[in-house]
């Protein structure tokens, strides 16, 4: 059985507000979860503020119901002089069940930002937020750095 990728971020119930007009989990929300899941490991990396600019490739593989766990896991991918990528995966578990499935997965992009909202610098290899690869990464679930 496949296993997700990534350090747990957020873990939540998917509650009746969070519904389509269909009744299923509305996608916005996933994406809304994935995002703020994201967002967490960009700024813990950053050691400070990163704004959002690009979200590719989000494909919804399964559905998600009302009562449902939904967790998410982010992995850093790669890193330039101002931004990073961070693939996030969310995997459902109904309540009454120990088996997970992936629902979704995307890639966020971040661009650190100043307090003027300007971008600046990661330093990363100077951060000690995270151990650290031999590239500079994050040491789980990172594949490369561009300069």
């Amino acid at each position: 059985m496949p296993a997700p990728k990534g350090k747990a971020v957020i873990r939540t119930i998917a509650m009746p507000s969070d519904t389509n007009p269909a009744g299923d989990i509305f996608g916005g929300w996933l994406m809304w979860q994935m995002d703020l899941a994201a967002g967490s490991l960009a700024t813990r990396l950053a050691r400070g503020r990163c704004a959002t600019v690009a979200v590719d490739a989000m494909e919804f593989i399964s559905p998600v119901f009302v009562g449902d766990e939904v967790s998410f896991f982010a992995s850093l991918k790669e890193t330039g002089r101002t931004s990073m990528r961070i693939s996030v995966e969310a995997w459902r578990r109904s309540r009454d069940s120990e088996e997970s499935n992936k629902v979704t997965s995307a890639i966020f992009a971040f661009v650190a930002i100043d307090n003027d909202r300007k971008p600046r610098p990661l330093n990363l290899k100077k951060s000690k937020a995270m151990p650290r690869n031999g590239n500079g990464c994050a040491a789980y679930g990172s594949s490369s750095v561009s300069q």
